[in-house]
């Protein structure tokens, strides 16, 4: 296996678990053991909280080979920076790599354990941060760092905070969280270069503008990790493209967790996600397929975003979605956001209410139709918005 995050650990667990008795390498270009993602945003910038995984290599019998980056593949063969490894099977897990600005200042990043201890230990009460994108991670750094007292802006080139994750009419109700944590929010402002001026550095943008900072943090989103595999005979497309098995262009080849674009049957597209959800539960169908199973992968995709105060949660998917409507009022403290077509509810968000959350998420994976004035009377369970 290329790819020693969770998913990639997973993967093995689970071949274990089913019965396989084969040998099983696993291989990762960071020097850690496995570790959880989720916590980096949140409490390892906040309590320095470590988050390892339980991985007894020694009795899931799994060779683990840490700090060795793969380099290229074929048909029979697995490339590191290392040697070769002959396989039978071999499983994609590498993940993705955050996306860097032009310009030769420093810029900072949130993507592993060692990036997250970095930022924990330059925090400070006074510190001029600036973190550039107002998605899922920019939200929460800005969370964590204003807890511990860093002057924080946070600059955005689209026209609100989360307006490419799920649009602007609903990233902007979030808004107003920034101000109330006393992080200055800058829409509409396009970053040139990341510049150093003598002993300042800061960001230029565009007309001519300049932002000092004492910290930049890169936050605009990450990439596929499969520049690797160019040339390699592996269909690329934003991603690995696999089928709803999971399976390559290459036989004997399989994808899994934030590299792997997936056939969803559900959504009637290919999708990739960067959700904690799918390193989780998509292993079990890779483990299953690899000893001679059918099963498919076609989730209801779930995320969660802990920011400001507040329990933000994601399921469904809303790319094809014809109408948006609102459960409660977004000025509100909780309420719903809700996505419909064809009559049926594809995606829901939540603030603040797990409950709808949850029923929502049935109620996406069952395809019924919904009552729509039924589904915005926040009175009125999720799941009684069905139409029977």
């Amino acid at each position: 296996m290329a790819g020693a995050g969770l998913a990639g650990l997973r993967t093995a667990s689970e071949l274990r678990e089913r019965g396989f008795t084969g040998q099983i390498t696993l291989i990762g270009a960071e020097t850690r053991p496995p570790y959880d993602r989720p916590p980096l945003s949140k409490k390892v910038l906040t309590d320095g909280v470590d988050p390892s995984l339980e991985a007894d290599f020694g009795a899931l019998d799994v060779d683990f080979r840490p700090g060795e980056a793969a380099t290229g593949m074929d048909a029979e063969t697995l490339a590191t920076d290392h040697g070769k490894y002959p396989y039978d099977r071999l499983i994609l897990a590498t993940g993705a790599v955050p996306v860097a600005l032009p310009g030769p200042g420093r810029q900072r990043f949130l993507r592993s354990y060692d990036d997250a201890l970095a930022l924990r230990a330059v925090f400070r009460a006074g510190l001029r941060l600036t973190i550039v994108g107002a998605g899922w991670i920019g939200a929460e750094l800005a969370t964590a760092a204003a807890a511990q007292g860093c002057e924080v802006t946070v600059v955005e080139a689209g026209p609100a905070p989360l307006a490419v994750a799920v649009g602007a009419p609903v990233g902007a109700q979030t808004s107003r969280w920034y101000a109330a944590a006393g992080v200055q929010l800058r829409t509409g402002v396009k970053v040139e270069s990341v510049e150093s001026a003598g002993s300042e550095q800061g960001l230029a943008v565009a007309g001519g503008g300049w932002i000092a900072a004492d910290e930049i943090v890169t936050a605009v989103g990450v990439r596929p990790a499969t520049g690797w595999l160019e040339g390699s005979g592996v269909w690329l497309e934003n991603g690995v493209a696999v089928d709803a098995g999971l399976r390559a262009s290459l036989p004997g080849v399989y994808a899994v967790g934030d590299c792997a674009a997936f056939e969803s049957r559900r959504f009637g597209r290919r999708l990739r996600f960067e959700h904690w959800d799918v390193a989780l539960h998509a292993p079990e169908v890779v483990a299953a397929n690899v000893l001679g199973g059918d099963d498919f992968y076609d989730p209801v995709p779930y995320f969660w975003s802990e920011q400001f105060g507040r329990m933000v949660q994601y399921a469904g998917y809303h790319g094809d979605a014809e109408q948006l409507v609102w459960r409660g009022d977004p000025a509100g403290p909780r309420w719903a956001a809700c996505w419909l077509a064809v009559g049926r509810l594809v995606a829901i968000l939540t603030v603040d209410r797990p409950r709808d959350l949850l029923q929502g998420r049935r109620v996406i994976a069952s395809a019924s139709p919904v009552d729509v004035g039924r589904l915005t009377d926040p009175a009125v369970p999720v799941k009684d918005a069905v139409v029977a």
